[in-house]
């Protein structure tokens, strides 16, 4: 019997599974293919309602946990996931932060043992794709590049998985993010001087793109998901981006592809390209 088309998603924390992988999450759902997310940690060190911090009086991290699981359910939930698996893990905090260094973060605990755990998850469902981060990527939270780290060796492992894919972000695309928030007087970041250095590594991040899903029929599913997470973005920015600039910058999720047995051509709109049935 042929395995059914399954895309498992590894994440971080809660809240991951929306931000980077909502778009797809909710197409594939919503073909009738079966989408397991599993995450990795229980995001103690997210705030606490009222925006309070690790370390402030007031932060409870068993409380936050679970707050931040209900989210996360529900969630998985608006974007029609099929399986979630939660490793359980402690969040290991910012990179920063001195909670990193505690035995029992996320990052400290020896990537065989969580590799094992995430093969065993693959043997389980079978998926023919994978997705992750990249721990290349210019987002080095300990926690991703921990997760990425795992399931990349985990899919070796296994052998099972047709493609891994890494998540990817176009620096085109935030650009127009920050500038339309700077005309509507947002607190964001400066614009860097675009020197001929940042230009090249801006041009070899977007050359490594090698597979962009059109998420757009499914955004509101996505920003809706997103904002289940209402204890971590009450006062995100991404509520407040003109319609057209939301569309333009995250009507789409970009990929690329790290290994792929299935032979397709690139550059993909697929994720699933030379693994379906031909009708």
């Amino acid at each position: 019997m042929t395995d059914p088309l399954t895309l498992m998603a590894v994440h971080a924390h809660p809240d991951d599974e929306s931000s980077s992988t909502g778009g797809v999450l909710a197409t594939y759902s919503g073909q009738g293919i079966r989408t397991v997310v599993v995450t990795c940690t229980n995001g103690e060190f997210g705030d606490a309602p009222g925006g309070i911090k690790p370390g402030e009086d007031g932060h409870q991290e068993q409380d936050v946990a679970q707050l931040r699981l209900t989210e996360l359910r529900k969630a998985c939930g608006i974007l029609g996931v099929s399986d979630l698996e939660l490793l359980g893990y402690h969040d290991s905090g910012m990179p920063d932060w001195d909670y990193k260094d505690r035995p029992d973060a996320f990052c400290n605990i020896p990537t065989g043992e969580v590799s094992a755990r995430i093969s065993g998850l693959i043997e389980q469902y079978r998926p023919q794709v994978v997705v992750t981060y990249d721990v290349k990527g210019p987002y080095q939270h300990p926690d991703h590049v921990h997760a990425a780290e795992a399931a990349v060796a985990a899919v070796a492992g296994t052998g099972i998985p047709a493609k891994l894919y890494l998540t990817a972000m176009r620096p085109s695309e935030w650009q127009k993010v920050w500038e339309a928030l700077r005309e509507l007087g947002e607190d964001v970041p400066e614009p860097r001087e675009i020197t001929p250095e940042l230009q090249q590594q801006m041009a070899e991040m977007e050359a490594s793109i090698t597979t962009t899903v059109d998420i757009r029929p499914v955004l509101s599913r996505k920003r809706d998901a997103l904002f289940a997470h209402e204890s971590q973005i009450s006062e995100s920015w991404f509520s407040k981006l003109p319609p057209d600039v939301a569309e333009a910058a995250f009507g789409r999720e970009s990929f690329i592809r790290s290994s792929d047995a299935s032979g397709a051509p690139l550059p993909e709109d697929d994720l699933f390209a030379g693994l379906r049935n031909p009708a």
